[in-house]
């Protein structure tokens, strides 16, 4: 059976969307554990809150007694134990992310106004550089969507080490693609670095997660995820 993924946002969405690589998955996984001990926390405090209202002798008892080394050690050591399960999985998340991959491909990003310039010089004596620009109302095809999709979209292939640079060119953009789980600033003068690797194909969205100015919302990023051959075969097209 066809998985159809939700691979971009969708109205009134208010989940993740899906996971394709092992960062974004991650990242589900600790927001969704982090949400069951947040339920417990809430739920506990809310039924103390109503015995209180609602219970004169709680009152009383509370009103006599101001102090309590039990209740102190209580209160301390269940945030305290809550914090640490949150903790140990938080970082080996951040860990994995700042992990760096021995990496098959080198994709170089650059953030102007308004839109992104993609290098690729892994293949000796074929530089891939081109500018990718969200598409104007005009020029959208059936199917295509409204300040998402872009004139060059960025061919990758999945399951293969990726090294991801990105930088600016004139103020402070983010390269920001959800469903990659990765979010990286694009700063004038300095060149961060990102590992990737797609678990599956697909058409992933993403934008500039930075207010950079009047265009801001122009900086679309769309990456299309694809087996080797045809990824090969995409790079070919830029040495004709």
């Amino acid at each position: 059976m066809l998985k159809i993924y939700n691979d971009i946002g969708e109205p009134w969405q208010i989940g993740f969307q899906e996971e394709s690589t092992p960062i974004s998955a991650g990242i589900r996984d600790i927001h969704n554990n982090t949400f069951y001990y947040l339920i417990i926390v809430i739920t506990f405090v809310t039924y103390l809150i109503i015995v209180m209202v609602y219970n004169n002798r709680s009152i009383q008892l509370l009103r006599i007694r101001n102090h309590s080394t039990i209740i102190e050690f209580i209160w301390t050591i269940i945030p305290g134990v809550i914090l640490v399960l949150i903790g140990i999985p938080s970082l080996k998340l951040l860990y994995s992310i700042d992990e760096i991959l021995i990496p098959s491909i080198t994709i170089k990003a650059t953030g102007f106004q308004w839109a992104w310039n993609y290098q690729i010089n892994d293949i000796e004596n074929l530089e891939v550089n081109f500018d990718s620009y969200t598409k104007t109302e005009d020029d959208l095809l059936l199917g295509e969507l409204r300040l998402l999709d872009v004139d060059n979209r960025l061919f990758l292939p999945y399951l293969t080490p990726i090294r991801l640079l990105v930088t600016g060119q004139d103020v402070i953009h983010s390269w920001f693609v959800p469903s990659l789980g990765i979010k990286i600033d694009s700063i004038p003068g300095r060149l961060n670095h990102a590992s990737i690797y797609i678990l599956r194909p697909g058409t992933y969205y993403g934008s500039c997660a930075e207010l950079c100015g009047a265009g801001h919302e122009r900086m679309s990023i769309v990456i299309e995820a694809v087996d080797l051959s045809s990824y090969l075969s995409w790079l070919s097209s830029f040495a004709e």
